[in-house]
């Protein structure tokens, strides 16, 4: 989205935090390294990214209207980057020009958050307009779109928003931003859009992808999400979509979150079950800030390199250099790109490590075979007729490459039936995976053994398509899909009869057909266990309270509360109508001091905030405390409609304090919070990581703040956000563990 404002011992956490050398598979294929921002060769910020893969084999990655370089103040109207490796990228303009606008945007509107798609023949490009012409006041948000021919354009809007303004039922505009297509196995073409003012919602689009259709269904509650995006992974629908505040600056905490669904309309729940729509709503962290210097990590497009491996690509902020230009003013947000694992059915970036900061293992983005056809039928031999033109091989027969790849591969190609009856890839010469444009569906054969799947009705073969097979061990998957991006239009299964030789051919019968980007490379080796979580060891009885027999005299105020009490167990405190954001630090504090070196506290806390209902901003929890105005407040708290665990962070900058959020886990009535401590052993900074449970035993990892080397901070309890309607925090213990 744009830059909106609105009002054992813990080695397990050393393993976590270490994201840089977190442990993990070496990507297949390649032995060159990369490191982020990947976007640092032609740009400072390049917010909201989206990359695809064009019909030449390039990569083209969008980003949102924003000045590219400090010192520039120019902005672009959806800047355009092209990269042959995913790494190296370069500036090749900007989509839309300086007069160039829809018919219904107010002159000087923006264009935030890209998704461009492969529609039929053409590229579309959804994209969301700022400011319209509905209403004079402002902030009448549309979704639009443009079509172009090649991935750099040239880009026409179409007249009519694809999404209009919508009027809030509490006034003004609902959010309607941060567009994302996603195409189903049905042929169904569906996008998703919104933010914090309206939710997220689904509508069905028209076959060619320009009109909503239909009634829009929401997927996700409205003041916790945005950024949508949905792709199809082993027959679920997973919807990632980012939570807190993109555009705080140093406290920034933005991240990642998912849930899935069997329909691309939901519901979509988290790993504990809890659906997204929900005013408790659940969300499982996929990428949050680990310590090091990104904070911030969200809005998150998505790709698959030639190995198979999936990416995540988004955008972050170095909490070092938080903004372009002056400070408050615009957010620096570079493109980060990180590997995406999928362990236990869960996407998780870097196994559970995070955004990575140092060298990393690059996609794959050439094959043993890596064939463009710009150089004719070198490297290939068969039989048919067969001609290469523009960069692209037609005709009819069969051909196989003189390439042999050993051991588990990854075969691609991008595909057009001009004519024939049936076309596609086989293996070893045994294997077939074919379009079956007769049959209407995606055939896998292996001798007498075959698999099939019907592709939608009535679909366009004619259109460019990509196909791809995987070949684990006797394993053999096989996708089609319009453009590579997780929204597979059919996919097939075959356990194949003995492993099957690595040489790669090309076959079209009945007809001609147009093959190009055919590539061949060992396939990707996955992760198959995240990095540890931290977890408990030794409770430390001497730093610890069970409040058993009053308040123990190693606790201490800032700003004494008489209401808070100790009876039947519990610390009662009585939620203040006071805070510590800003320079007001009215609020309470109770305090004790921390251990020296790693630990872990823990405390669990009754607060019944009820569901749906505003009660802003009442909230209970931990605190790691320096002083009113360096912080971090993990807390279970009421957000309007919504109960969230969100862990605060404020801390002195320019001048003066700037205070930001992340977002960890759902809370119940009675939830349990922890915070991870850990000393850099390179930096000396206190890193604290946190985490929530609503059972006690099952735990949420979020994302990590960090405090100068210099500093001491305290633990400490706090039940602040207001006394109307009245409730009180119950606190069962403060428990500290090495």
């Amino acid at each position: 989205m744009g830059q909106l404002r609105r009002g054992g011992a813990l080695a397990a956490v050393l393993g976590l935090l270490l994201a840089a050398t977190a442990s993990a598979p070496a990507v297949a294929g390649t032995d060159a390294d990369y490191r982020n921002p990947v976007s640092a060769g032609f740009a400072d910020t390049f917010a909201d990214p989206v990359v695809l893969r064009g019909d030449d084999g390039y990569w083209y990655a969008y980003g949102t209207t924003d000045p590219l370089r400090e010192g520039e103040r120019q902005f672009h109207r959806v800047p355009t980057a092209r990269s042959a490796d995913l790494v190296d990228w370069q500036y090749v303009g900007d989509a839309f020009g300086a007069d160039q606008r829809p018919p219904y945007a107010a002159p000087g509107a923006g264009f935030w958050a890209p998704d461009v798609r492969r529609i039929g023949d053409r590229y579309v490009m959804y994209v969301t307009v700022t400011d319209t012409t509905v209403s004079p006041e402002g902030s009448d948000f549309a979704i639009g779109a443009a079509t172009a021919p090649t991935p750099t354009g040239p880009w026409t809007f179409v007249d009519e928003p694809v999404v209009a303004p919508r009027p809030g039922g509490g006034g003004g505009w609902l959010w309607t931003i941060d567009p994302s297509q996603f195409t189903d196995v049905d042929g169904t073409s569906y996008l998703y859009y919104g933010s914090y003012y309206g939710g997220i919602s689904v509508t069905e689009l028209s076959p060619d992808g320009l009109r909503a259709v239909g009634q829009p269904t929401l997927v996700a509650i409205d003041n916790k999400f945005e950024g949508g995006y949905v792709l199809r992974h082993d027959g679920w629908y997973y919807l990632f979509a980012s939570t807190a505040n993109c555009c705080a600056g140093p406290a920034t905490g933005y991240s990642v979150h998912v849930g899935r669904s069997r329909s691309p309309r939901g519901p979509f729940v988290d790993r504990d079950g809890i659906p997204l729509t929900a005013s408790r709503a659940g969300g499982t962290p996929v990428l949050t800030q680990n310590g090091n210097r990104w904070i911030g990590t969200g809005h998150n497009g998505f790709l698959t390199d030639l190995s198979g491996q999936d990416w995540i690509v988004y955008h972050a902020l170095d909490r070092a250099d938080p903004y372009l230009d002056e400070p408050f003013g615009i957010n620096e947000r570079p493109m980060l790109l990180d590997r995406l694992d999928w362990i236990g059915g869960w996407p998780t970036v870097n196994a559970g490590a995070g955004p990575s900061d140092g060298e990393r293992p690059a996609p794959v983005t050439t094959g043993r075979v890596d064939e463009r056809f710009d150089a004719g039928l070198a490297g290939w031999r068969g039989t048919g007729d067969w001609r290469v033109a523009d960069g692209r091989l037609t005709g009819s027969g069969a051909l196989t490459s003189r390439t042999t790849v050993g051991g588990d591969v990854r075969a691609e190609t991008d595909l057009r039936l001009t004519g024939a009856e049936a076309a596609g890839l086989t293996l070893g010469g045994r294997v077939e995976v074919r379009v079956d444009a007769a049959a209407g569906r995606l055939v896998a054969r292996d001798g007498g053994r075959t698999a099939s799947a019907a592709l939608p009705p009535g679909h366009r073969l004619t259109d460019r398509h990509n196909l791809a097979v995987e070949v684990r061990g006797r394993q053999l998957v096989a996708e089609l899909s319009p453009a590579r991006l997780g929204d597979q239009l059919a996919t097939v299964a075959l356990r194949l009869d003995r492993p099957v030789p690595g040489r790669l051919g090309l076959t079209a019968t009945g007809g001609a057909a147009e093959f190009d980007n055919v590539s061949l490379a060992r396939l990707h080796r996955p992760a198959r266990h995240a990095v540890p979580e931290p977890r408990a060891g030794a409770l430390l009885t001497g730093w610890s309270d069970e409040f058993t027999d009053g308040l123990d005299p190693a606790w201490s105020w800032v700003r004494p509360d008489p209401s808070a009490t100790v009876s039947g167990g519990a610390l009662r405190w009585p939620t203040q109508a006071a805070d510590l954001v800003g320079t007001g630090n009215t609020a309470s504090v109770l305090l004790r001091d921390a251990p020296a070196g790693d630990y872990l506290v823990e405390t669990k806390v009754t607060l019944d905030l009820g569901e749906e209902t505003v009660r802003n901003y009442q909230q209970a929890g931990l605190v790691a405390y320096v002083d009113d105005d360096r912080f971090a407040r993990l807390a279970q708290v009421a957000i309007w409609n919504t109960r969230q665990v969100e862990y605060g962070y404020e801390l002195p900058f320019a001048g003066q304090p700037v205070y930001g959020g992340n977002i960890v886990g759902t809370p119940a009535t009675t939830t349990w919070l922890r915070l991870a401590h850990r000393v850099d052993p390179v930096t000396g900074e206190h890193e604290f990581r946190a985490g929530s449970s609503r059972d006690g035993e099952h735990w949420t990892w979020g994302g990590v703040w960090t405090f100068p080397a210099d500093t001491t901070p305290r633990i400490g309890l706090v039940a602040h956000g207001g006394a109307q309607p009245p409730v009180t925090a119950a606190f069962d213990y403060l428990r500290f563990h090495r």
